[in-house]
């Protein structure tokens, strides 16, 4: 029998999910830049409410928790970046900020990796950041709490360990632009489906990794990530 593809169709990259053996699809990860002001300020910006804006990483990039993360390649100034994962179970346009949360099927921890440096000089060209950002494995993200479990979190840590060391600490409280306005002013820019993913912005204290950094990230009230760079 003939298949209906020319080639086989890829696997969808999955996570899993808190206390059920199923597992969570992943559609598309959105990523909220310079979201709390203490980051936007060691970046060199204005924290500021001005709208957020959005850059992009393939669904292919997840590295699920306790795994290895390959130190990635064409760059010497790899970083890490700790956030809330928001995975969203019902999609929408034009979202109003108080119907948000409805869209949300739970949330996780994870690390937007970037090589800096590759990022640095598109900034400097004016070219898009996908290099910098959307690389092989530069999503590890741990599994989902469903918000039947967890709640909607709107306050508690945010923190990043490094061999046992904290590099980063916030608090969700900080948010520049919180969870329901971060999805409804999204909403307006793309039409969101089941499956996406928002990861919603890092607190201060960015810095490099190298091969052998074993990467600890917590969220209060969330299953912890971790993974070691190889």
């Amino acid at each position: 029998m003939s298949s209906a593809y020319v080639i086989d169709p890829p696997v969808v990259p999955t996570l899993p999910v808190a206390g059920d053996a199923r597992r969570f699809a992943v559609n598309r990860i959105y990523c909220v830049g310079r979201n709390y002001a203490d980051h936007a300020r060691e970046m060199g910006h204005d924290p500021d409410r001005e709208p957020p804006f959005f850059f992009m990483k393939p669904a292919t990039a997840i590295v699920a928790d306790g795994k290895d993360m390959d130190y990635p390649s064409l760059s010497n100034d790899v970083h890490h970046e700790i956030e809330m994962v928001v995975a969203i179970s019902k999609g929408g346009k034009n979202i109003p900020a108080d119907k948000a949360l409805d869209h949300v099927y739970g949330y996780g921890v994870g690390l937007d990796m970037t090589r800096r440096d590759l990022q640095g000089e598109a900034k400097k060209m004016g070219r898009p950041w996908d290099t910098g950002k959307a690389f092989d494995q530069s999503a590890p993200c741990g599994s989902l709490t469903p918000v039947v479990q967890c709640g909607h979190p709107s306050n508690g840590s945010v923190k990043l360990l490094v061999n046992g060391e904290v590099r980063q600490e916030g608090d969700l409280n900080q948010l520049i632009w919180n969870v329901p306005d971060t999805i409804a002013y999204l909403s307006t820019l793309f039409t969101l489906e089941p499956g996406d993913l928002i990861f919603s912005g890092t607190p201060a204290g960015v810095g490099p990794v190298k091969k052998g950094d074993v990467l600890e990230g917590s969220v209060d009230g969330l299953n912890s990530l971790k993974i070691k760079i190889i």
